[in-house]
């Protein structure tokens, strides 16, 4: 975690005021404590901001991030919302550049635990290679929000001319996995209800586009890549099943999850070919890839966490 010192005078203003979202000096101290901890300190005080971009296609996407508790084993909400729009990028095959970062924050909010999350946020961004570019803060009164929501908006440039989409997927692809499952939503679960086991079972949540980028600049042909969150591995290879008009078949012994996850998921009643993950994908490539593929994706995570199954007919009707 970055360490810097909160540029807002926490002895005057330990927690967020309805003022701090009325346009006055306490929100300006509010963009200033964010331009502070996004290394952005020395933008122009402009409604947009101004971005350069090389090539002729570009990648856009946006989401909102809800999660309780604030901060969990493995991330928190600002770690998450950076990771999950840079993947979302990723996914499109883009290169992610920028993001943009809204806050809806509730009255009485400690402005050290928004500190916090603004510094996870840089952390993120640093890691993911992505600029934070702008922003907005709105403020609503206590008990109308759950601390914090943020949503991010991201941008990534295409550089190839690949088209990876569902309508791509064939008979005969490869469908890889880059680790294990179902730990991001465990983790959150663990911590909401109090659950204790012999290990801390952490949260996946990791940017995933230097992977995929590796993925593309070895020439591998991609058909389809979708990152497994909400639903996870399962409702993702439904989805995909449904728009590439395809039937998948898969092992799911060979599907790995950690033993502290399934028995979590066990008492839980889960299963964790459903439970969400924030540092996980599956990509869908032509067989003679499988092995660059592999190697390539196992230089990113335990080499033993790869799932490797055949996507095996087609139906013909739905």
């Amino acid at each position: 975690m970055i360490n810097l010192p909160c540029p807002i005078p926490l002895q005057q203003y330990p927690h967020i005021l309805m003022a701090h979202g009325g346009g006055g000096r306490l929100m300006q101290q509010l963009i200033q404590m964010f331009l502070t901890a996004f290394g952005t300190a020395d933008a122009i005080g402009h409604d947009a901001a101004t971005l350069g971009l090389k090539g002729n296609k570009i990648a856009f996407t946006t989401d909102s991030y809800v999660v309780k508790p604030l901060f969990f084993p493995g991330g928190d909400i600002g770690s998450l919302a950076v990771n999950g729009t840079v993947n979302d990028l990723a996914m499109a095959g883009a290169r992610p550049l920028y993001l943009s970062v809204g806050f809806i924050l509730e009255e009485g909010l400690s402005i050290e635990t928004l500190w916090q999350v603004a510094l996870s946020i840089q952390q993120a961004a640093e890691t993911a290679k992505v600029k934070i570019v702008t922003g907005d803060t709105k403020v609503v009164d206590r008990g109308k929000g759950d601390g914090i929501f943020i949503n991010t908006t991201g941008i990534g440039i295409i550089e190839h001319s690949q088209i990876i989409a569902p309508q791509s997927v064939q008979p005969g692809d490869l469908i890889l996995l880059n680790g294990d499952l179902a730990r991001h939503g465990i983790a959150i679960m663990a911590v909401r209800e109090g659950l204790e086991f012999e290990t801390t079972i952490e949260s996946d949540s990791a940017a995933l586009a230097e992977e995929v980028l590796e993925l593309i600049a070895a020439n591998i042909e991609i058909h389809c890549l979708r990152d497994l969150t909400r639903g996870g591995l399962a409702s993702v290879l439904n989805e995909i099943a449904v728009a590439a008009k395809v039937g998948i078949e898969i092992d799911e012994s060979l599907i790995p999850v950690r033993e502290d996850v399934q028995g979590a998921c066990e008492i839980l009643g889960f299963d964790p070919l459903y439970v969400a993950n924030e540092g996980r994908f599956v990509a869908f490539i032509p067989q003679k890839y499988g092995d660059r593929a592999l190697e390539i994706m196992r230089s990113h995570t335990n080499p033993r966490q790869q799932l490797l199954v055949r996507l095996l007919r087609i139906k013909t009707a739905w």
